[in-house]
């Protein structure tokens, strides 16, 4: 029997994706980003994750369903939710049966092929770590090449999406990067909304508990106000005009 570790459960989620949302945050990310606030996901068999059955997980998911109205549904984050796919696909499944609206948080780096996943996916996430395959690689420390193989299923798959791109100070956040976000962006198709989302320190608390040296170190917080203009520039110029 298919069976999955899930690190945690927001009941009334109201920033990952439409409406009110239950996000399943699932076990397990092979990516080490710099900026990454949940270190404690990192390992698929965290002691401390709790193991469902897909039928397990959606039953449980069905108490939520009366909160969720006409636009809300239920969010698959993580860690890295592609990490788990014959778990992800069956539970995704189950919930369309059960007329939930599907979305997935994903930076789009799982195991390959997607095709069982997107089949039940009304919606996507995408985490765009970096438009640029060499700053890709300094942000995250591995190729592009997975993101790369995911999107492409996605865009062939026609699946909406919603973009989210991290702003880091020094980092991911100057003129120059932004506008090189913005011709990648105007490649891609279905795109519905851009966030651009201020670099935060919330998590740093978990490093120093784990015992793991946190890579940006002395890198403040970026107020989300500073974004404003380029928020509002990328969904004018990069998303499908019919959803604006």
């Amino acid at each position: 029997m298919t069976s999955g570790r899930v690190h945690s459960l927001e009941s009334m989620g109201l920033v990952d994706g439409p409406g009110i949302r239950t996000v399943v945050f699932l076990q397990g990310c092979a990516l080490r980003c710099q900026y990454c606030h949940n270190p404690d996901t990192w390992a698929v068999e965290n002691p401390a994750a709790e193991a469902y059955t897909p039928g397990g997980l959606v039953e449980k998911l069905l108490r939520f369903k009366p909160y969720f109205g006409t636009t809300g549904g239920v969010t698959f984050s993580g860690g890295e939710p592609l990490l788990q796919p014959d778990f992800l696909a069956e539970t995704l499944a189950l919930c369309q049966q059960e007329g939930i609206h599907t979305c997935l948080d994903t930076a789009g780096c799982g195991l390959g092929e997607y095709g069982p996943i997107l089949r039940h996916t009304d919606l996507i996430l995408l985490d765009v770590k970096h438009w640029d395959p060499e700053g890709y690689r300094q942000v995250i420390g591995r190729s592009m090449a997975a993101f790369d193989r995911f999107l492409e299923q996605a865009q062939r798959a026609e699946i909406p999406l919603w973009v989210r791109h991290v702003a880091v100070p020094g980092l991911t956040d100057e003129e120059s990067h932004l506008e090189g976000l913005e011709r990648y962006l105007k490649t891609i198709r279905h795109i519905r909304r851009v966030e651009l989302l201020p670099y935060h320190t919330l998590g740093v608390h978990k490093y120093a508990a784990l015992g793991i040296p946190y890579p940006l170190e002395g890198v403040p917080p970026l107020e989300g106000k500073t974004l404003a203009d380029w928020n509002r520039r990328l969904n004018e110029t990069c998303c499908e005009k019919e959803y604006l």
